[in-house]
């Protein structure tokens, strides 16, 4: 049988920032996946805590890759909002990155899920800043991306809700005070699992 291929595409909360490798989403979606039977490759992960939707571009051109995946992810977005760059410039960047994303999954944009940026806006992290306006912004960004991948026909997976419950369960949070633990990226691993199964059914 031929083994499942799934790349991810992202930044920190893809790569798994302060969380160790077992632990990254893309793993523990896979590990998911095996428990149901599916046999799958370790996911190719391109992805660099801080990356943009510009830098991300330029990650996956240096990727060179010549092949095609059965499952890709793409959750990109949050150091746009970050940097403060506008939603109209990230709206043309995330249809660039799913179109190549949709290529990579040969053409085939169920294969694809896109998923919703955090709201690091909740981490003590932020706890000096206006989280509000974080949380606003951090919306205004997901409401595009979402938009966007229902124009392109890919799944939307929300998990931003699950971030946000940070400010009841502080062991959501990652020993950096900013970054999801483990515990929640198991969350994010257990409701992308149907629409990967969907996918590849």
């Amino acid at each position: 049988m031929i083994p499942v291929t799934y790349l991810a595409l992202g930044d920190s909360y893809t790569v798994g920032e302060q969380v160790s490798y077992s632990e990254c989403f893309p793993v523990q979606a896979a590990a998911l996946l095996r428990k149901q039977g599916v046999t799958v490759e370790d996911p190719q992960i391109i992805a660099t805590t801080g990356w943009t939707t510009d830098e991300l571009e330029a990650g996956i051109a240096a990727a060179h890759i010549h092949k095609t995946y059965d499952i890709v992810t793409l959750l990109i977005g949050v150091n746009n909002q970050y940097r403060g760059r506008s939603v109209e410039e990230y709206a043309t960047e995330f249809t660039a990155l799913l179109q190549k994303a949709i290529a990579f999954a040969g053409n085939n944009p169920a294969h694809v899920v896109v998923m919703s940026i955090p709201d690091w806006g909740v981490t003590p992290f932020a706890a000096d800043r206006n989280q509000e306006q974080i949380s606003r912004e951090i919306d205004a960004y997901n409401a595009v991306n979402k938009a966007i991948a229902g124009e392109w026909l890919a799944p939307y997976l929300d998990i931003t809700h699950f971030t946000r419950e940070a400010t009841q369960d502080p062991g959501l949070v990652a020993g950096d005070g900013l970054h999801p633990s483990g515990k929640d990226y198991s969350r994010w691993a257990a409701a992308l699992l149907p629409l990967l199964l969907q996918a590849l059914h």
